[in-house]
């Protein structure tokens, strides 16, 4: 493996990490974010691991999974877990529904978006 594929990987662990600890305090928010950034950074090290260029510099998940070629082997259930967390980046950047948003992420959402975020980020390393 590639120091760019461990690069990309170590981040997303760390993300998956702070998610975790985000949980832990009740800042659900930021649990949504920082999955987002959790499965962002895993879909970059695949693309590292097909191509030797640069991951484009997006944090659009469909995008960067259609750049890889993950989009081609992703089931279903993956492609709607990427439209789920898509704009829990945009509205933890920029919060101008913050409130409606916070009211749809309970413990329990969030906890179901973390065992999610792990399931793919496993998925997707399994592949490399």
């Amino acid at each position: 493996m590639n120091e760019k594929v461990k690069y990309w990987i170590e981040l997303s662990d760390y993300d998956f990490e702070t998610a975790e600890a985000m949980l832990a305090s009740g800042r659900y928010l930021y649990v949504g974010f920082m999955c987002h950034q959790t499965i962002e950074k895993i879909i970059k090290s695949y693309f590292c691991f097909k191509s030797d260029e640069v991951p484009p510099f997006s944090h659009n998940l469909s995008y960067l999974a259609e750049k890889s070629g993950l989009n081609d082997i992703l089931t279903d259930e993956y492609r709607y877990f990427i439209n789920l967390l898509e704009p829990l980046n945009i509205e933890a950047r920029y919060p101008t529904h913050k409130e409606e948003l916070l009211k749809s992420l309970s413990k329990e959402r969030c906890e179901e978006i973390l065992v999610n975020t792990k399931k793919f980020q496993k998925w997707v390393k399994e592949r490399l």
